[in-house]
């Protein structure tokens, strides 16, 4: 277990240094029915990926050179240079992509026609934003959804200008609304899995270590995938699944019925969102997501309720005092 710990403190002093500039601060959100994808970038050594569920877009500049990425009225937005990315103070986007809805008031000193100003972020060559170009941003529904909320529907087809030196290019994608996943099924798969658990484990005691395992892998694989699309997983999810492996090793009932209750809280009924959207802020296909909170929530229940059952056993049966009379 040690071991274990070290090992994720050094993984995150060493990807610290790496984590991407961000354009602007703003909500992630944890799950939508728009899916942005990325189709192609043309300028060479730049690859470019919908990260947070599509909330934002990450540049990755590896070609050497100065690429710039274009606001809405072709001034330049940001500059993601060989040392590091800077933002124009003087371009509005930098103000109307401060959140996602693009509700932040631009200031007057925002001019298109200014010369730049630039501001340095960070020293990283990677940078993500919000863009209002990738986005729907209407609070309806789309009419083709509403008409036909059974299929997929592509919205548009969406490009973001780039410049780098004086070559022109652009990344090329798509924004598209699909369907909502079948909730009740997830609900009851989660509810078959605590069932199922506890009855394995109380008929195969030894069984006790698999369903731990399973209650500690799922938890870690959802936010395994949450970070690598650039989530930030709580704390809380990563203790619940450090507690479930270690029950492994040591499984008292007492502990199996804290650590069951923990993951299927905060590790599975907590993140029971992705049950009703198409897209979640994850890397993976969303039926392996679900899988993974619904197993979290199954295999938790099903600890907390077989350490309950193996404490109460543990608990000596009363009897009768000497004399006592029993009516």
């Amino acid at each position: 277990m040690r071991r274990f710990v070290l090992i994720v403190a050094v993984a995150g002093a060493v990807l610290a240094p790496a984590t991407p500039a961000f354009a602007h601060t703003g909500d992630i959100p944890g799950a939508t029915a728009y899916r942005t994808s990325v189709t192609a970038v043309s300028a060479p050594g730049v690859s470019v990926r919908a990260v947070e569920a599509g909330a934002r877009l990450e540049l990755s500049n590896t070609s050497g050179h100065s690429v710039e990425v274009l606001g809405y009225a072709g001034e330049p937005y940001l500059d993601v240079r060989p040392d590091g990315t800077w933002q124009n103070v003087n371009s509005p986007a930098a103000y109307i992509n401060e959140t996602a809805n693009g509700d932040t008031p631009v200031p007057a000193t925002a001019d298109v026609t200014a010369p730049p100003s630039w501001r340095k972020l960070s020293d990283s060559t990677s940078v993500r934003w919000h863009d209002q170009r990738t986005q729907w941003l209407n609070p309806s529904t789309p009419p083709q959804a509403v008409a036909d909320p059974s299929h997929s529907h592509r919205l548009r087809d969406w490009t973001v200008p780039l410049r780098m030196q004086t070559t022109s290019y652009e990344v090329r994608g798509t924004l598209d609304w699909e369907p909502p996943p079948v909730a009740w099924l997830w609900w009851a798969g989660a509810a078959l899995a605590g069932l199922a658990t506890a009855a394995l484990a109380h008929r195969w005691p030894r069984s006790v270590r698999a369903v731990a395992l399973v209650a500690g892998l799922a938890p870690s694989a959802y936010g395994v995938m949450g970070l690598s699309d650039g989530a930030t997983p709580s704390p809380v999810l990563f203790l619940a699944a450090l507690m479930a492996l270690a029950a492994v090793w040591r499984h008292p009932p007492f502990y199996l019925a804290l650590t069951g209750a923990v993951v299927a809280l905060f590790a599975g009924f907590n993140e029971t969102r992705v049950f009703f959207a198409a897209v979640v802020p994850t890397t993976g296909p969303g039926w392996l997501v679900r899988l993974a909170v619904a197993l979290a929530l199954g295999a938790g229940a099903g600890l907390a309720l077989t350490g309950l059952l193996r404490m109460r056993a543990a608990v000596p049966a009363r009897t009768p005092s000497p004399g006592a009379v029993t009516v």
